[in-house]
């Protein structure tokens, strides 16, 4: 085995002092999860109605600098009415990036839109500005119908990018692009709870931000997600598309338009309460073992992954950079050999058959990437 796998597992198992199996990212529970769980058990309230739904929402909104935060059961479902009271609808464009999970663009599918995709910065990891621009000046029109694809003659109505691993993009640049395009920003945060760019929360830079709380994230729900936006007319139609749209009503049942059943559980809020309680203390620790992966890695001659200049990043997943697929692959098979999980990236979504007729840009940065990073254990030392 090589030299540089046999101490990296070395270091691992130190770091996290166990010779047991070591996860990707674990969820940590040291607060008042069970208290208010139970809480919420006596209450009977444990469904989509509860005092905790609306703390939650509260507390995710005064931590990000949102006006308004709107819970979800799950990521997936917050991008979904995001995108939907953006504008996009059948027929129409998404402009994303193919280095993304595929809850990305299965969202931008549910509006019955296609996604395009383009590159990535290998310093973000996230949607990259000069991609899009690029696109955008040699492939559209602008008229007075909007920004027209020529090549489809089709609307593009959004632009989704990823904060991926929790890294902000250059999000400023992209929204500069896009007030110029008349185009909605739509921010997938998922991962991206506790990061910043500029001293600015992710989420709050677009028009909707949106966070998910699986239980493989910095915080969870046990699975859910979360809406925020600083449009009060937004925030209530999200709230009411989530909810059935279902008329405010003493006891009668009417709904005016076709709406989703995507409340979150108040049970599941009761979890989030506590966890939101334990975020600060979560995120320092995250910082912490980010560190002491980048001394270690540094002095073996490895590329760890920083967060990218004007950025904080939670780090919810450590990632390295290896020189090429082949050495990628060995270090994957032997990590996982030694019972220490290791993940590449996602396959990227244009290569993927339900998407591979959707039109993309020159994906350079993204297919050096997809060969070459490895992600290694992240969870919180508490």
């Amino acid at each position: 085995m090589n030299i540089k796998i046999q101490d990296t597992i070395k270091f691992i198992r130190n770091l996290y002092d166990t010779q047991d199996f070591i996860s990707l990212h674990s969820p940590k529970f040291f607060g008042n999860e069970k208290s208010y769980v139970l809480d919420c058990i006596d209450s009977t309230y444990v469904s989509s109605v509860g005092s905790y739904v609306n703390q939650f929402e509260q507390m995710i909104a005064e931590y990000t600098g949102a006006k308004y935060a709107i819970a979800t059961v799950n990521g997936t479902a917050a991008l979904h009415v995001a995108l939907k009271l953006s504008g996009v609808q059948s027929d129409s464009e998404v402009i994303t990036q193919s280095l993304s999970f595929v809850a990305t663009s299965n969202a931008i599918s549910y509006c019955g839109a296609k996604p395009i995709f383009i590159d990535v910065d290998k310093e973000t990891l996230g949607l990259s500005p000069e991609s899009l621009s690029s696109f955008l000046k040699n492939n559209t029109i602008k008229s007075q119908d909007g920004c027209i694809n020529k090549r489809t003659n089709r609307k593009i109505l959004a632009v989704l990018p990823m904060h991926t691993f929790g890294h902000p993009c250059r999000i400023d640049e992209i929204l500069e692009i896009c007030n110029e395009y008349q185009l909605a920003l739509i921010e997938d945060s998922a991962e991206s709870i506790g990061s910043y760019f500029n001293g600015k929360h992710t989420g709050t830079f677009g028009t909707f931000g949106i966070f998910s709380f699986n239980g493989n994230k910095t915080i969870t729900t046990g699975g859910g997600g979360m809406i925020i936006t600083n449009s009060e007319i937004l925030a209530k139609k999200a709230k009411h598309l989530t909810t059935t749209s279902k008329k405010q009503h003493p006891y009668e049942f009417d709904h005016d338009e076709i709406g989703y059943n995507y409340r979150l559980p108040n049970i599941n809020a009761a979890l989030g309460c506590a966890q939101m309680e334990s975020l600060n203390r979560i995120l320092e620790s995250k910082r912490s073992v980010a560190q002491r992966y980048n001394e270690f890695f540094s002095n073996k001659g490895l590329n760890f992954f920083v967060e990218p200049v004007n950025a904080k990043s939670n780090y919810w997943l450590n990632s390295i950079i290896m020189e090429d697929k082949k050495s990628r692959d060995i270090f994957l098979i032997e990590l996982n050999k030694f019972g220490i999980m290791a993940r590449p990236l996602w396959k990227l979504l244009n290569e993927l058959d339900i998407y591979k007729n959707c039109e993309s840009a020159d994906l350079t940065n993204s297919k050096w990437l997809e060969d070459r990073i490895v992600n290694i254990p992240s969870s919180a030392l508490l």
